[in-house]
């Protein structure tokens, strides 16, 4: 088991960056604390406890310290570089959300019936989706505050338009399941009257009709997230 503390691992980070895995580099323990967030007792302490666990050599000559990293500090980084970054590819890349169906406000078939949104599905999802939305509310507080990064996540853009009346806005799409096995888009929309606590899907077809759901039918939904 690795000696290194989770306290350490800036104070090596900081050395790394400033050439310390092959240089000697100078510096005092002030500006160390100052780069680290710490105070200059508590970076002359981790010098002093990497120095003792043989992750740093020190050299100091009058007021003047110089610090390098050892192999076996510079073995200990690797180790958990790697494991950060397998630990990074291996996330799950999808969302996993729990509601209730509702009825909505009737305004989907409207909007979702309009030339200027419809061509644009065609072209960017490859399908003109059913006229009206499945309206999910999330009852969990959880699911709520996860549903708000959508908000910043690209996704598929359909663009606002205007039909020289008035401008209608942009609207977000990302791939989903409905209960593991429906296809199915979230969307995201720059204007809307839902709260954070009520998510709408489209698909090709009448979900309600197609799988017989009803309100009050409890629906689970995986939404993928693509880098």
């Amino acid at each position: 088991m690795t000696e290194l503390k989770i306290q350490h691992l800036l104070t090596l980070s900081y050395l790394l960056s400033k050439g310390a895995k092959y240089n000697y580099v100078t510096l005092t323990t002030s500006s160390l604390g100052k780069n680290i967030q710490k105070s200059q007792q508590a970076a002359s302490k981790h010098l002093l406890e990497l120095e003792e666990n043989k992750f740093i050599t020190r050299i100091i000559s009058g007021r003047n310290l110089s610090v390098k990293i050892t192999s076996k500090g510079f073995s200990e980084m690797v180790k958990l570089s790697s494991i950060l970054q397998k630990s990074l590819n291996s996330s799950p890349s999808h969302v996993d959300l729990k509601g209730t169906l509702i009825s909505g406000m009737g305004e989907g078939a409207y909007y979702m019936g309009l030339k200027g949104y419809s061509k644009q599905f065609k072209s960017k999802i490859g399908y003109v989706p059913f006229p009206g939305t499945f309206n999910v509310r999330l009852d969990q507080k959880i699911h709520q505050e996860a549903i708000k990064q959508f908000e910043t996540l690209d996704g598929i853009k359909i663009n606002a338009f205007s039909d020289g009346k008035r401008t209608y806005g942009w609207v977000k799409c990302f791939s989903a399941k409905l209960n593991n096995t429906i296809n199915c888009q979230l969307i995201v929309l720059e204007r809307t009257h839902h709260d954070d606590s009520v998510i709408e899907l489209i698909s090709k077809v009448c979900l309600r009709k197609n799988n017989k759901f009803k309100d009050g039918s409890k629906v689970s939904i995986k939404i993928e997230i693509t880098s």
